[in-house]
């Protein structure tokens, strides 16, 4: 999609939802992503029985980490995962290319129940966002502290201190009723988000003055910080309409969309090869009435082993 003016031109079929549409606004020299997270949050949500602010919070990560996740290039992984002192004090997410999603909250009931409102669920702690492209080459990572009173503000922090990239974040996560489905599941959840990064002189048009590169990224923040949560999340409202909504003053260009599903990399093979490398005595402690059940905690499925040979009882 390309549109310029009043103009608009659709070059490639946009995915209606589960997607993320990278973008540049050339005016400004700013790249951008937007993601709309339908089934597939609701999919990654409901999995579990979440309390409804960690089902939230889980949502911010799994739109967070497909904005960032978005941007390699390759075979890999992007994996975002938060450790903390807080009622929540293990956040996980990853996104693995070329559009899989999943992600895990593991929380205390009893602290969560303590929580005054407007409590921090995550505490005190440290965010890590790992590249994993595989067995053969090493990971990098970067570590920031969990400082503010939100994911965004964490990701915010990373920019700032390990990569000194101007960033703009917005994420946005609710359930949403759908009409017809009062049999089923009437309310479902959506999340969305909005990330804007300022190129680097080398990425944009280096003869542009230090006065004028601040101007850009002023103006093209401003514009981002327009964007409403309902805007986000609304399944009415096409990505590409959204992205020029924001940004057609600045000769917004839209890529082709990357469609998102959610997954599970566990198996009852990978499971089984796991047992198989713990002792006889840490199997024993994991027997319970003649069996080893294991259960995966991203999708939730259970596998029962028995505990001599690891086949199906």
């Amino acid at each position: 999609m390309t549109e310029r003016g009043s103009e608009q031109q659709i070059e490639l079929r946009i995915p209606e939802d589960d997607l993320i549409l990278p973008f540049q606004a050339e005016h400004a020299d700013v790249l951008g992503r937007l993601v709309k997270l339908g089934p597939t949050v609701d999919t990654i949500l409901s999995r579990h029985d979440y309390p409804e602010p960690v089902s939230q919070l889980l949502g911010e990560a799994a739109a967070l980490t497909a904005l960032l996740g978005a941007s390699l290039k390759f075979e890999g992984k992007f994996i975002l995962q938060a450790s903390t002192d807080g009622p929540v004090d293990l956040l996980v997410a990853d996104y693995q290319v070329p559009g899989g999603l999943r992600g895990y909250a593991r929380f205390s009931a009893e602290r969560l129940a303590e929580l005054p409102p407007n409590g921090r669920l995550l505490g005190e702690g440290h965010l890590a966002m790992t590249i994993d492209r595989g067995n053969d080459t090493e990971r990098y990572q970067g570590v920031v502290p969990l400082e503010g009173d939100s994911l965004t503000e964490a990701a915010d922090t990373y920019f700032r201190q390990s990569e000194q990239l101007p960033t703009f974040i917005r994420l946005a996560v609710a359930r949403h009723y759908r009409a017809g489905k009062a049999g089923g599941r009437p309310w479902t959840w959506r999340a969305g988000g909005l990330l804007v990064q300022k190129l680097t002189r080398e990425g944009g048009r280096t003869s542009r003055s230090d006065a004028a590169f601040e101007e850009d990224w002023t103006r093209a923040k401003s514009l981002a910080e327009t964007v409403e949560d309902h805007e986000l999340l609304d399944p009415t409202l096409p990505a590409d309409r959204l992205v020029y909504r924001l940004f057609h003053e600045e000769q917004v260009r839209a890529y082709r969309a990357i469609s998102l599903e959610s997954y599970c990399s566990c198996s009852r093979a990978r499971v089984e090869e796991l047992l198989k490398r713990f002792s006889p005595e840490d199997l024993a402690d994991m027997v319970v009435d003649g069996e080893v059940w294991v259960t995966c905690e991203f999708c939730n499925s259970r596998y029962r082993f028995d505990p001599g040979s690891f086949t199906e009882a």
